[in-house]
């Protein structure tokens, strides 16, 4: 086995990990963790997927669009956290 397909099978299996907690938690902060799961092992998949042998270049598209799905996503999750605080605030206020 090639060290590509280790690092892209392991991105596969944090990307399904992320997957399988997003869809079976009930918890909404975990489900926005398992979605940041995702998140990562997407762009471990693209990473790894750009990467070249040391004589060659890397392909510089797929580590542009790493940077910016991290950006998408800590503003994403930001949001989402706000969101969570926000419902559960008001949930809290329903209750008394």
């Amino acid at each position: 086995m090639t060290p590509d397909l280790i690092y892209g099978l392991t991105g596969m299996a944090v990307f399904g990990i992320g997957l399988v907690g997003a869809l079976c938690a009930q918890d909404r902060l975990r489900r926005v963790l398992a979605l940041k799961l995702c998140s990562v092992g997407a762009a471990f998949v693209l990473v790894v997927g750009a990467w070249r042998e040391p004589p060659g270049a890397p392909d510089p598209v797929p580590h542009a669009l790493v940077i910016t799905g991290i950006v998408v996503m800590v503003s994403a999750t930001a949001v989402a956290l706000a969101l969570i605080r926000r419902l559960q605030t008001l949930e809290a206020e329903d209750d008394a």
